[in-house]
């Protein structure tokens, strides 16, 4: 067996191997003129400490084979590959939302850093042959064969046990739900995954975990990156605040990287990579990312003679068959078996996917206090296009203090650093303060510069209230601008955590020293 840039020859003679190695590269030349290597790019400008930087990003297109690179610092800086065809630098094309190209490229600045992937090699689509049969899909001026039979959909394949367990009872009960009762919200949870899928998988492949672990996002939050559960979970992975922390994460009153689809992202294959080590099983750490480490611990520990001779993904099944767990972290390994069959055949199942465009953009890097809409006028786009990029920053503007990298559409970081430093100075004010005066409260403070007190409390959580409700005199009070507020996202307190209730006592209550007020009845 022979090998060129990671393709296998199997049985063919080391003259045949430099002959079809020719074609392939003659093949190649002519259909990757300008692609064949693809850089990351620094802009140069820098204006007061504030500059642009523009990283290239490789992407799996659906059907091809190899790895996906991972930028440089800032590490969510992502462009998507240009396609054959395009100009180099340029966004991908987008046919349905989903990453098209005839090559995958990596990146020379980062290649290194994934095996088995040569610099600036690009490699051929998955599936595709070498030798005689490879002339049907030569590029123009190589000759092709007489004959071509119709491309047919190659069957879905699955990097965890989906067909093994797909005729479970609870499997086919969520198919069912996915495929009846929630189709409609199960379609538009599969077109906001055409935009995160590139960047999912690239740091599950990174982590060496499963690419199927996607759909642990669908199952936890339809890909949202906003959603928000009863226990003030947040964002596309749902973390409860302590845990994001515990994974590197930024969450407080400025900043919730729980709503980032890309540091959340991060932080989640890194829990997930860390439980799959502990317990050698995908499905048991997912239970573990559902449920808790804990509780998944103290059942293995309770029935480990119950568990002896399973091995493999059986164990969790073996371990949810003594019903220790709860019965939502129970479900949860069905729902994502479920998942996984529906999003893979939704032609099958009736499904009509309308994607969203794929999550692309430029980073540019802006001082602290920068309002949002300072960075919107410096990249030439509307404030919701920086918003919409920036979930993660909840008030309008950059946290005050050191410079922070802020996202912007693709193509907008050219030229940003000239664009922001000739705007007029007031309009790089995020806040004024003011220092509160006896009987002064957050209401009249706020009727005299235009806005709430709830809006005005967004950026004073720390204000001193007296009884009264008034404000404690000769406190510095941050008022926002317009534009601020404007920017800014109402969202709870990114603090706040509410875990299930423990079971109640089983010691008898106290008797009451006076007769309880007899129940209403229920409203049915």
């Amino acid at each position: 067996m022979s090998r060129i840039y990671g393709m296998q020859f199997r049985g063919c003679q080391p003259s045949a191997v430099a002959a079809t190695a020719s074609l392939w590269i003659l093949a190649a030349a002519c259909a990757y003129p300008a692609q064949a290597r693809y850089s990351s790019a620094y802009p140069a400008a820098t204006v007061a400490g504030i500059g642009a930087r523009q990283v290239s990003f490789s992407a799996r297109a659906p059907g091809y084979a190899g790895h996906v690179a991972r930028t440089e610092s800032p590490p969510d800086t992502v462009r998507p590959f240009a396609p054959r065809g395009d100009a180099v630098g340029a966004p991908a094309v987008i046919r349905d939302s989903v990453l098209t190209a005839d090559s995958v490229l990596v990146a020379d600045s980062v290649a290194a850093g994934v095996a088995g992937i040569e610099p600036g090699v690009a490699l051929r689509p998955a599936g595709s042959t070498v030798g005689p049969d490879a002339v049907s899909a030569a590029p123009a001026g190589v000759a092709a064969s007489a004959t071509e039979e119709p491309a047919v959909a190659p069957a879905p394949t699955w990097d965890l046990e989906v067909e093994a367990n797909a005729e479970r009872k609870r499997v086919s009960h969520f198919v069912d739900i996915f495929t009846g009762r929630l189709k409609e919200p199960f379609q538009k949870a599969l077109g906001r995954q055409a935009a995160f899928s590139s960047l999912i998988e690239a740091r599950l492949r990174g982590a060496g975990l499963p690419l199927d672990l996607t759909y642990l996002a669908l199952v936890e939050s339809y890909y949202d990156p906003h959603a928000y559960s009863r226990a003030a979970a947040v964002g596309m992975w749902q973390f409860m605040a302590r845990t994001a922390r515990g994974v590197g994460l930024r969450v407080d009153w400025w900043v919730d990287e729980r709503r980032d689809p890309v540091r959340a992202t991060e932080g989640a294959v890194r829990f997930l990579g860390s439980l799959n080590d502990a317990y050698g099983s995908t499905f048991l750490a997912a239970a573990a990312y559902n449920g808790g480490p804990g509780r998944v611990n103290r059942g293995l520990a309770q029935y480990a003679k119950r568990l002896e001779g399973v091995e493999g993904e059986d164990r969790f099944f073996a371990l949810s068959d003594t019903r220790f767990l709860r019965a939502e972290t129970r479900d949860y390994i069905p729902k994502i078996i479920a998942a996984a069959l529906v999003a893979k055949q939704p032609d099958r199942y009736g499904l009509v996917v309308d994607s969203l465009p794929a999550f692309a953009f430029d980073s540019v890097l802006v001082g602290g206090g920068t309002p949002m809409a300072a960075v919107a006028a410096g990249a030439l786009v509307p404030v919701d296009s920086v918003r919409d990029l920036n979930p993660h920053l909840l008030r309008g503007m950059v946290p005050e203090g050191d410079s922070m990298w802020v996202r912007v559409p693709v193509g907008a970081a050219d030229g940003f650093a000239e664009r922001l430093a000739a705007l007029d100075s007031t309009d790089l004010v995020a806040v004024t303060r003011v220092k509160s005066k006896t009987g002064e409260s957050m209401a009249s403070i706020a009727r005299k510069h235009a806005m709430t007190s709830k809006q005005l409390g967004w950026y004073n959580p720390k204000a001193v209230r007296l009884k009264s409700g008034n404000l404690a005199a000769g406190q510095v009070i941050l008022v926002p601008s317009k534009a601020v507020v404007s920017a800014a996202r109402d969202v709870p307190n990114p603090a706040i955590e509410r875990y299930p209730r423990r079971a109640r006592s089983t010691t008898p209550a106290r008797p009451a020293t006076k007769p309880a007020a007899q129940a209403k009845p229920p409203v049915r």
